[in-house]
């Protein structure tokens, strides 16, 4: 069955949790009218279904190949489906103008960007680390750089990477090793090796541009002693055009559980000589500057789990729709039905459905947040929007990966015997989910993120205003006359109430015992997830509600909307208040057993 982009859920989301309209109504988004919204999602939905999606199951077979000279061939049709979404301008859609991009609103870009990841994600995955790249070099590069690189980029014709990873350092980026010998002021020599760097080379583009974490000969040690360099796969000549090949090679890829269609590349700088590379920004901040490049891709990846969790909710409904199995639960004498009859498969299903659309509520409001910050002259208002996308950004990231987790294993479950068979495409799904939790920062160091810099440091204001934001509209729907809604007030103020207890907890005892709040990291993003994402669900709920009082013609659309709000809140809310309990009571279970004990 293909990919069918939800472009109402889609279109409801930009009236409800991020007002398109209102945006447009700026001078920053003057361009981003409703209409031209509408006509870019379905011409990202045509691309999606038409073109990305029939290439998924065929580039997870074939998967990319690494040739002797080092060059990389990626599955048959993803070149030329790239060359497709470079002609219509995918890359610069959230880029500036002044660079060739169209400029729109993150909030719409969220959505054009769940649809490559859910028609096929490891075909997503460049096109995310390409604008990653981009936003770095435009916070932190000079005007050199960003004359030499930014419009290629920008217009997909030179691609972009992500290097932090190497053999000894893992996640803790005090152990990079990689050195940058100082050549002339704001040019350097890079030698060293950098693993797990997707689409690290490709036949995609002419040019790849790696940002690339290094050491100066003469940088401090640890974390505070690392820059950032722009190394490209050719040297660029002063007019422009391509030069010499740079000292930058592709030496193997990685053979993976999930994700084949995309080259995961181990890169090797400086054998021949040394790789040029070009310092961005200051020395030394290198690690400041990646991680403007990160918390883009983090959120990108919370897109992924949220794109590969709506992809398998779809196949297992259509499966669910087929598949006839088993007579009707209490009516032994009738035939067998189609399994969506069946109290567990429909169970299952709303669990998957809810999730998603929980996850994708919530990553809409820290979308729209970021527009917020972007087009507001409002100082105030700036700081408010950029606290909470700082607080979401681990939330979005860890939870809707974690979901994507159990949704695409509940994606199997619904199929039976026939998800463990290949050949029906739900366990890929599955297997590229897998890798969400992980990179890009693993779960648990979204966990110590949120706990440790986005609670503790700043001593939990903004997840407090958060809390008081969330209650004052928790009261707000006693002025809802829908039962689905009067059951969502109970539910969503003890979810509330469980968020504040464990917020309380860990910032009563992150300076006497933080070994304890650590332990219950983990549990706080999913107990942040459930809550915040019921809050974002809650408020499409609403205008759902109005919207069938006054009998409109997709009445049951909405009706629909509501039925899954209630779904959510009766069976989600009860998992946060345990998340809670496990933070404020768990932690001396966690470090009772002794190490050796292991």
């Amino acid at each position: 069955m293909p990919y069918i982009a939800p472009l109402k859920e889609f279109q409801f989301l930009l009236e409800t949790v991020a007002p398109i309209s209102t945006l447009a109504e700026t001078a920053h988004f003057a361009d981003a009218t409703p209409d031209t919204v509408n006509a870019i999602l379905e011409e990202s939905a045509k691309f999606a279904t038409g073109v990305l999606d029939p290439l998924n199951w065929s580039g997870d077979r074939e998967g990319a190949t690494r040739h002797d000279d080092s060059s990389v061939t990626t599955p048959k049709g993803f070149k030329a489906a790239y060359d497709g979404y470079r002609e219509m301008g995918g890359m610069g859609l959230p880029m500036p103008q002044e660079f060739g991009g169209l400029g729109l609103p993150r909030s719409v870009v969220t959505l054009t960007d769940e649809m490559l990841h859910s028609s096929n994600m490891s075909f997503g995955l460049m096109p995310m680390l390409t604008q990653g790249a981009i936003e770095a070099m435009l916070i932190a590069g000079n005007d050199q750089i960003k004359t030499m690189f930014l419009e290629k980029m920008v217009a997909g014709e030179w691609g972009g990477t992500m290097n932090l990873t190497e053999p000894q350092a893992g996640s803790d980026l005090a152990l990079v090793k990689t050195r940058a010998e100082r050549v002339v002021d704001g040019t350097y020599k890079i030698f060293g090796t950098k693993i797990f760097i997707t689409y690290g080379e490709h036949d995609w583009t002419e040019n790849i541009v790696h940002l690339v974490l290094a050491r100066t000969t003469d940088a401090p040690e640890g974390v505070k002693g690392i820059s950032l360099f722009a190394v490209p796969k050719f040297l660029v000549n002063a007019d422009g055009s391509l030069g010499a090949r740079n000292d930058a090679y592709c030496v193997s890829l990685e053979h993976k559980l999930g994700i084949h269609g995309s080259p995961t590349a181990v890169m090797q700088y400086g054998d021949k000589g040394g790789a040029i590379g070009y310092l961005v920004g200051e020395e030394n901040r290198g690690l400041e500057y990646m991680f403007i490049m990160m918390n883009l891709a983090r959120f990108g990846v919370g897109l992924q789990g949220i794109g590969i969790a709506e992809r398998a909710y779809q196949r297992a409904v259509a499966f669910a729709r087929e598949r006839v199995q088993s007579r009707d639960v209490g009516a032994p004498k009738n035939p067998s039905v189609p399994i969506i009859r069946h109290p567990d498969i429909r169970r299952m299903l709303l669990r998957m459905r809810s999730q998603t659309e929980a996850a994708r509520a919530l990553a809409m409001a820290t979308a729209y947040a970021m527009d917020l910050v972007d087009s507001s002259d409002d100082a105030e208002l700036k700081k408010v929007n950029q606290a909470f996308v700082e607080l979401m950004i681990p939330v979005v990231k860890g939870w809707s990966t974690e979901m994507s987790l159990e949704v695409t294993s509940l994606g199997v479950q619904v199929h039976g015997g026939m998800g463990f068979v290949e050949e029906t495409g739900a366990a890929q799904h599955m297997r590229d989910a897998r890798i969400t939790t992980i990179y890009e920062g693993t779960t648990a160091i979204q966990a110590n993120d949120l706990i440790g810099r986005k609670m503790a440091r700043e001593g939990g204001v903004t997840a407090k205003n958060l809390i008081n934001a969330m209650s004052v509209f928790a009261s707000s729907l006693s002025d809802e006359n829908h039962v689905h809604l009067k059951a969502t007030q109970k539910r969503l103020r003890e979810g509330i109430e469980a968020m504040a207890r464990a917020v309380d907890f860990n910032l009563a005892h992150f300076n006497s015992d933080v070994r304890a709040c650590f332990a219950g990291s983990v549990p706080m993003v999913k107990l942040f997830g459930i809550v915040c994402g019921a809050w974002a669900l809650a408020r499409v709920g609403v205008e759902a509600a109005h919207r069938s009082a006054a009998n409109h013609p997709d009445k049951a659309f909405y009706e629909a909307k509501l039925a899954t709000l209630r779904f959510y809140v009766d069976t989600m809310i009860p998992e946060a208040i345990a998340a809670a309990d496990t933070i404020v009571n768990g932690a001396q279970g966690t470090m009772a057993l002794e190490e050796a004990a292991f």
